[in-house]
């Protein structure tokens, strides 16, 4: 009898120390730093985990890795690396989810703020906060003031271009529904009427195949578009911001009440300097000219 409870206690002994030393590889439980904004208070699509979206492919310098996965043509979202990446996580954190309970899925940018049903907690990807999309959804807090700019071969006229004027006789081209477009058509108003894609990849082959002679796109993205996308091309020169600053938001299911939480997360890295840290880590200096 005693020789049976003895190994009885040492079995016991060894399936402790075995939950012990599995539960010392998982990832650390993380807490909400965020006041009134616990996993377990927040609306979620899954319980118990954030749900995030962004279109695909994702572009540097927004997003950074190799693909880990067929799911992802260019970057993986799930690195952690990029701007939108880290800024992504960098909310997560803050609500308190470790890396392990972000998930993520591949949402068309169009789609995003598209009337409907959302099947994402937000959805990040360089989505404009503008009044006509308001109406079908909930936009955050900025995380992002955006300049819009030019990118052209260089062997085209348009490359030595350094005013906006300068640009009206030129024939420009942007992906649809996209503040890019609409400064062409609202600011620039070029002589020639623009050429309206359905992908930015789109774009770029037009200036590739000189269907038109600039394409117009965020400045940050200008980086990859010029230097990977397009051989032989440069970026023209930032445009100048006119009419309200262009700002970037997550983007939620009407009326979601999660937005508060995650705005109160997106300030709370604004004023400790994470959003700032990560601008220039990410996305670097503004070297273009802006044309006045």
């Amino acid at each position: 009898m005693r020789a049976a409870f003895f190994a009885l206690a040492l079995t016991t002994f060894a399936l402790a120390l075995a939950a012990t030393a599995i539960g010392s590889t998982a990832e650390p439980a993380a807490q909400s730093q965020i006041p009134g904004c616990t996993r377990a208070s927040v609306n979620l699509v899954e319980e118990g985990r954030l749900s995030l979206a962004t279109d695909n492919p994702a572009f540097e310098p927004w997003w950074f890795g190799g693909s880990k996965s067929k799911a992802w043509e260019i970057n993986d979202p799930r690195t952690g690396k990029g701007y939108e990446s880290a800024v992504a996580y960098g909310i997560a954190k803050r609500l308190g989810f470790t890396k392990a309970q972000v998930t993520w899925q591949a949402v068309p940018f169009l789609k995003s703020f598209a009337p409907g049903k959302k099947s994402f907690d937000f959805y990040i990807a360089q989505v404009s906060n503008r009044p006509e999309r308001r109406k079908a959804v909930t936009f955050s807090a900025s995380y992002y003031v955006v300049n819009q700019a030019v990118a052209a071969l260089k062997t085209n006229p348009i490359a030595k271009v350094r005013s906006l004027a300068g640009l009206k006789k030129y024939r420009l081209g942007a992906s649809v529904g996209t503040t890019s477009y609409d400064y062409i058509v609202r600011y620039i108003k070029p002589n020639q009427s623009p050429r309206v894609y359905d992908t930015v990849n789109d774009v770029v082959t037009a200036v590739k195949t000189r269907q038109i002679d600039g394409m117009v796109h965020d400045f940050p993205s200008m980086g990859y578009v010029t230097n990977v996308q397009i051989p032989g091309s440069t970026v023209v020169g930032r445009l100048p911001t006119l009419g309200p600053k262009e700002h970037f938001g997550l983007v939620f299911q009407k009326g979601n009440p999660l937005v508060r939480c995650v705005n109160k997360a997106i300030n709370a890295m604004r004023r400790d300097g994470t959003l700032k840290k990560l601008e220039v880590r990410w996305l670097g200096k503004t070297g273009a000219p802006i044309l006045k």
